[in-house]
């Protein structure tokens, strides 16, 4: 980002500072340092050094984080690498989505700015060079990553599926008879404790009597089982599960991702 009308424009400004949040483009030296205190800072979504990048909210859950936080950093040419000035942090609360953690953390953001421009304002702020050798990187996230691997652990799926909602979106395919396979996203789900998997390959479906005229399904994973909670199939609403197997049930022993299976 150096179009010279927009450098000129922002020289007229004459700003002291520049705050940057979730801008996701390159910023060239020129317009880095022209605040006439030479940088600009950011509120990254993270724990610097770790998850610098595109996707550091839903890194986190994937990767089983159990906090996370916003650093206040100055931006410098690699990304997310700039000395951090202020970090806040925050639990990572079971079944949160990245959505709902996008949500609280955005709050934490304003907060962590307002003090770190009082602090730069009182010349109080110390700025802590970022220990590289404990760097993470959290990609951009493709489609193609929601796709559900039933044999990997319940844990596993779990944090995928919460990582990835509501986009790009956790999911798995089906087919009801002879049809072509249908895509149901899984936006959140739980272990199913207690209920060992016996000998049921990964991603077949048990339907399960729950409460008075409800039922509950159970998928089993590479370990065990796991309930999704609420479902979504292309071009309808998000809606809990119970509500989704009135409307389109599913019979028991049908196996998720069976269209993945037979592709190898």
């Amino acid at each position: 980002m150096g179009d010279p009308d927009i450098l000129e424009g922002l020289s007229q400004c004459a700003p002291d500072l520049g705050v940057v949040v979730a801008f996701g483009q390159f910023l060239g030296r020129r317009l880095r340092e022209l605040p006439a205190l030479g940088y600009m800072i950011n509120a990254h979504a993270s724990l610097l050094p770790k998850h610098r990048g595109a996707a550091p909210i839903a890194q986190a859950i994937l990767d089983g984080d159990l906090e996370t936080g916003i650093s206040i950093m100055r931006i410098e040419r690699e990304m997310d690498a700039g000395p951090v000035g202020q970090i806040l942090r925050t639990q990572i609360h079971e079944r949160e989505n990245s959505a709902e953690l996008a949500v609280r953390l955005s709050q934490l953001a304003a907060q962590g700015i307002v003090e770190a421009l009082d602090s730069i304002v009182l010349n109080e702020i110390k700025w802590v060079e970022q220990d590289s050798a404990h760097a993470s990187v959290a990609p951009k996230l493709s489609k193609e990553e929601g796709r559900l691997d039933w044999a990997q652990s319940t844990h596993t799926l779990i944090r995928r599926i919460h990582g990835l909602a509501p986009r790009p979106g956790a999911f798995t395919e089906y087919a009801e008879g002879d049809e072509s396979p249908l895509v149901l996203r899984i936006l959140r789900a739980q272990a199913a404790h207690h209920s060992p998997r016996g000998s049921e390959a990964p991603g077949t479906l048990r339907i399960v009597p729950d409460a008075p005229e409800t039922q509950r399904l159970q998928v089993a994973t590479g370990d065990g089982w796991l309930i999704p909670l609420e479902v979504q199939r292309a071009g309808a609403k998000a809606m809990p599960t119970a509500s989704f197997l009135r409307g389109h049930p599913l019979p028991d022993g049908m196996i998720f991702g069976r269209s993945e299976l037979s592709n190898g």
